[in-house]
């Protein structure tokens, strides 16, 4: 499932999350694409008004749990 997994090891910040296991650390999605969501499911905090997801690993780790909830919201506008 190649599509679902990349890694960029020569990024100057890989990992840019601390993460047990390296080897399942997956670049793909470097800019979460629920950053935007206020209940993105994600472990975040607010920081100055600013969402902080320093702590968060779901889109390096769970590809599935991402595409699920753009699903979501995909069908929430859509009705």
């Amino acid at each position: 499932m190649s599509y679902k997994f990349f890694q960029n090891k020569e990024c100057p910040y890989f990992p840019c999350h601390k993460i047990g296991d390296v080897a399942k650390f997956n670049c793909l999605m470097c800019f979460c694409p629920l950053y935007y969501l206020k209940d993105c499911g994600g472990n975040f905090k607010i920081t100055n008004n600013v969402k902080d997801c320093s702590d968060c690993t779901i889109c390096h780790t769970d590809y599935d749990l991402i595409i699920k909830k753009i699903k979501e919201q995909n069908e929430k506008k859509n009705g």
